[in-house]
């Protein structure tokens, strides 16, 4: 986009940061794993970054805060505009941790269906890779994971069961080629190399 509002500090630049994203609907195991993955990201030193939606999301925010790492939340809305306004104290927990919340969409503006897509783009766009824990067949969540298939992008996702009607997307981009994951170690494994391009050793990152 030409411009990005922020309202915080956003502590991108030369720093590692990785999307946990999903369902809103999620399940309990699927909620447990997105804040073990935001705590663990978090405590090796990554930016975790999201769309501040309940569900996974949220979840994933709540861990990496409990490490004391920096998160970030990219919104379908103006930077004013909370959205879901129940995390009108998630926001405010995530900008006094130095994270902070982007969004190309002017002040005041609504958080309007159309608008969530888009946004998208700009959370692959800031992300070595996407972490898709939950998401059902038809999922905006799988919209990241979609846009990161470059060189410099990776698709992550963790497996689900067969006959639950929330992971069928999640366990489709495992079919088509995502990285399973599992624990952290899985993410690490897998950004170690480059990692190691951008200067830093591989060795930090476990």
């Amino acid at each position: 986009p030409p411009y990005l509002f922020v309202r915080g500090e956003a502590p991108l630049g030369g720093r590692k940061c990785i999307a946990v994203v999903g369902a809103r609907a999620a399940s309990d195991a699927g909620r447990a794993m997105a804040r073990r993955l935001g705590f663990e990201l978090a405590a090796r030193g990554f930016i975790v970054a999201s769309g501040l939606a309940r569900g996974i999301d949220g979840e994933a925010y709540q861990g990496a805060l409990e490490a004391g790492g920096h998160t970030v939340a990219v919104m379908g809305c103006g930077i004013d505009v909370i959205y879901p306004a129940e995390h009108r104290a998630l926001a405010e927990r995530i900008i006094a941790a130095n994270g902070a919340l982007l969004s190309e969409l002017p002040v005041g503006t609504q958080p309007l269906a159309e608008n969530f897509p888009t946004r998208n783009r700009i959370l692959s766009g800031l992300c070595l890779g996407a972490v898709i824990v939950e998401a059902a067949g038809k999922s905006g969540s799988l919209i990241p994971a979609r846009m990161a298939p470059e060189p410099d992008r990776q698709v992550f996702a963790v497996p689900g069961r067969p006959l639950s009607g929330k992971t069928s997307g999640s366990n489709r981009l495992l079919r088509e080629g995502a990285v399973m994951v599992e624990c952290v170690r899985d993410v690490l494994e897998e950004l170690a190399p480059q990692l190691a391009g951008a200067g830093e050793s591989p060795s930090t990152a476990w």
